[in-house]
């Protein structure tokens, strides 16, 4: 199983994002009191949550919130245990034929890779071992793209729901105009919505979106090299040659997810 551990990126750019509004405020003689509205937070949030929950369905956005796990943790998809797995299979192979695979399937935790050497055992084609495996590849994408729309979602409901509430907060402000003395504060309070709103947004929701979509696409590149590899297998590679291979996917898969996961640019 990949290694799991802290991603220390997201963790200290979430810290070093607060401290830096937090120190800015402070240094400009405000005080923490005055951003925290609870109000305001459930105006932003809960307007927020209930606008994805109308634009998706609730199955999405449960999804969606299960794999906010891998933006704080860093699972590393393909490692080298993963590569040395695939190799010892195509040793035996090699040795023995690839129904010697078979009472070994159950035994294979990659959900991907379990199904793919299945239907090699049944015999299936190579034409149409690819063409139905490409299938489950492409509906593993479309669920992966539907899941990260609905933090996109979310970093565009936020701000407007922040206006809303700066909106509302200022309903209550001229409600209230025989207390001079009040017109100000309410008029802050009421602004703190807006700053809710765009803060989650802008560093939050979208930021984690884009994360998300990096560590999904990792995710998409091991699932089409552990399709190569099984067909590669069945075609007969050596386990020398099918090694090097994995070696320079387990190199280049940086340069690879980071050309194909375009980042999206925060909306001012």
């Amino acid at each position: 199983m990949p290694k799991r551990h802290i991603d220390r990126s997201t963790v200290m750019g979430v810290l070093l994002a607060v401290f830096g509004i937090v120190a800015g405020l402070l240094l400009d003689g405000g005080s923490v009191k005055q951003i925290i509205q609870p109000t305001a937070a459930l105006i932003v949030l809960g307007g927020t949550l209930g606008a994805i929950m109308i634009q998706f369905p609730l199955h999405t956005v449960r999804e969606a919130m299960g794999e906010m796990r891998h933006v704080l943790v860093d699972t590393k998809p393909l490692s080298p245990d993963f590569v040395e797995e695939l190799v010892g299979w195509c040793l035996t192979v090699r040795r023995n034929g690839m129904l010697a695979l078979d009472p070994h399937l159950n035994d294979i935790k990659d959900p991907f890779l379990r199904k793919s050497l299945t239907f090699a055992v049944d015999g299936i084609a190579v034409r149409e071992l690819r063409e139905m495996m490409e299938i489950d590849l492409t509906i593993h994408e479309e669920r992966e793209e539907s899941v990260t729309k609905v933090l996109e979602a979310a970093g565009g409901f936020a701000p407007t729901l922040g206006i809303i509430g700066a909106v509302l907060g200022l309903i209550q402000v001229m409600q209230r105009m025989d207390n001079v003395g009040e017109i100000g504060k309410g008029i802050a309070v009421a602004f703190v919505s807006t700053l809710y709103g765009i803060g989650v947004a802008n560093l939050f929701f979208i930021p984690l979106a884009g994360k998300l979509k990096i560590r999904m696409r990792e995710r998409q590149v091991v699932r089409e090299m552990t399709l190569d590899s099984v067909i590669s297998i069945v075609e007969g590679i050596s386990s020398r040659a099918l090694r090097q291979r994995l070696q320079s996917y387990l190199v280049e898969q940086r340069a690879v997810v980071a050309a194909q996961a375009a980042p999206e640019m925060a909306v001012p």
